[in-house]
């Protein structure tokens, strides 16, 4: 049987050419124009969810801002589906832009259908977040996981197939042993996955509970973790007291650091990153589409 490879992400799907017409007469509202070409519109009321989508979080922001630009701009690239019965299709790419397609009240988007397995769908569902780390930790680690235990495949398949090395996939599915409220901090986005490694490396549960309490109290960075989580294991260092704190000269505090980041996501409504060095550093803003990148810089650039 032939090998197949899905690391390329949403690329290996799409046509070559990006000259397609997608501003053609594409009939009425309530049927389709499929088979006039690779894509074609398709009323959003067809379209189902897909079952296998790793993200649960969809931050109310973020498609709000994606919706703005889709009600002005349209939909710039396709949603990727698979044809079910009844004229109904299934997602397999782009909930996000479905999401936000419906929040812009559009009647129809464009999508491109693709018939594969359910693994391939779990694949590319997780691929395409991955690709924009739309994915907390968590979120991450469950998908590995379902490819792992649902359709067999090894770690170094999974890697292979994602675009990752072993030791990742490796370290992300031990995410999967924390204790709940451990995990529930990590998709809340009040601790890391670095703090979590650095839980999972003690052996008593009052010690990780302790620590894990100590990072979300005292903004505690993955290194200060560390060297904490060292201290306890070495020495048993008592946990309550304060972590030494690691300086650099004219560095922001990390809790700041911390705070202006955090208003800095809930502003722009995208993935954000304060990288300091020094007295200097940098600000990082992700985006995932080129919509997406016309909402951040309408928020940045002041408009006449």
């Amino acid at each position: 049987m032939a090998t197949h490879r899905l690391g390329r992400g949403l690329n290996a799907l799409l046509p070559a050419s990006d000259n397609d017409d997608l501003n053609a007469d594409w009939g009425g509202v309530g049927e389709t124009n499929e088979g006039r070409g690779p894509y074609f519109l398709c009323p959003l009321d067809f379209i189902i969810p897909n079952p296998y989508q790793p993200r649960t979080n969809f931050k109310e922001a973020e498609l709000a801002g994606l919706s703005a630009s889709i009600k002005e701009k349209g939909v710039l690239q396709p949603l990727i589906v698979r044809r079910l019965a009844d004229n109904k299709y299934e997602l397999i790419a782009g909930e996000r832009r479905w999401r936000a397609a419906r929040l812009a009240e559009l009647e129809k988007v464009p999508v491109l259908i693709k018939d594969i397995s359910i693994s391939d769908r779990l694949e590319l569902a997780l691929i395409e977040n991955i690709q924009r780390e739309g994915l907390n930790p968590l979120e991450e680690a469950k998908a590995y996981g379902q490819l792992v235990e649902e359709f067999g495949l090894t770690q170094e398949v999974v890697a292979r197939r994602v675009g990752k090395s072993r030791s990742t996939i490796t370290n992300s599915l031990r995410i999967l042993q924390l204790p709940e409220y451990a995990r529930q901090s990590l998709a809340n986005g009040d601790i890391s996955a670095g703090h979590g490694r650095v839980l999972l490396s003690l052996e008593n549960e009052a010690d990780i509970l302790a620590l894990h309490d100590r990072i979300i109290k005292e903004s505690l960075s993955v290194r200060e973790t560390e060297k904490l989580g060292r201290e306890i294991k070495n020495n048993g260092a008592k946990l309550h007291q304060p972590a030494a704190r690691l300086k650099k000269p004219g560095a922001i505090p990390n809790h700041h650091c911390r705070r202006f980041t955090q208003s800095l996501k809930n502003f722009l409504g995208a993935k954000s990153k304060i990288v300091q060095k020094g007295n200097t550093g940098r600000i990082e803003i992700e985006y995932s589409s080129p919509e997406e990148l016309e909402r951040l810089l309408g928020l940045i650039v002041k408009q006449k």
